[in-house]
């Protein structure tokens, strides 16, 4: 036989950890891993991030993962450039301040740019 107190015990502890997940009422925020220093991801057709601030001296590296989609990394000024990829990744040291745009050629809406500070 139960007793009349235990239900209703089990009944708050539920309605508790429910309520529990949000204090807001909202979703758990999802967490993902950070992405790694000074990288770009090229996938679904974009550059992600689209715009980067890195200091002189620093490498970033493009990692190509667009699905058998071949993209490439192109300096307006033609300062660096990649070769067309699918996957793997690219490389660039900068070495002097400044704002750099690129492009990629066989998709030019896709565009980013390199800040780079002194």
């Amino acid at each position: 036989m139960r007793s009349s107190s235990v239900v209703p015990g089990i009944a708050a502890l539920v309605l508790a950890s429910v309520v529990g997940c949000s204090s807001q009422g909202q979703a758990p925020a999802e967490t993902t891993a950070p992405a790694a220093p000074n990288q770009v991801t090229v996938a679904n057709r974009s550059y992600t991030p689209q715009s980067i601030t890195i200091a002189v001296g620093d490498t970033v590296t493009w990692m190509f993962d667009d699905g058998g989609m071949a993209h490439d990394v192109v300096a307006d000024d033609r300062a660096f450039r990649s070769p067309l990829m699918e996957a793997s990744s690219y490389k660039h040291t900068f070495t002097e301040p400044g704002t750099f745009t690129y492009h990629c050629t066989p998709h030019p809406d896709m565009t980013g740019t390199v800040i780079v500070t002194p």
